[in-house]
């Protein structure tokens, strides 16, 4: 029986540049999936808190919608609250009105 490995380990507290920041803004979502919701996710999933906080300034310097939701109706800070290392994304979210 053979076993499978990962051919990459999951990188945990990356830091990207501006630009890298940036890129989270231009996605397209999934069928059915709010786009400002989608990128709000992606960003929240991969990113660390400061590149986190950088990225909220830019989508809502393009005026993006911080309460947009999911499927079910959740907003991202909803989500974020019920995780164990969600308050810090959920207070950036906050403090920019999210």
């Amino acid at each position: 029986m053979s076993t499978l490995k990962k051919d990459k380990q999951k990188v945990l507290g990356e830091v990207f540049d501006s630009a890298r920041v940036a890129e989270f803004l231009i996605s397209e979502a999934p069928a059915g999936v709010d786009v400002d919701f989608h990128a709000l996710e992606r960003a929240y999933r991969g990113m660390n808190i400061d590149n986190f906080s950088e990225f909220l300034a830019l989508f809502t310097a393009a005026g993006r919608n911080l309460k947009a939701t999911n499927r079910d109706g959740q907003t991202l800070a909803e989500i974020a609250a019920e995780h164990a290392n969600g308050a810090d994304y959920v207070a950036a979210l906050q403090q920019r009105g999210g």
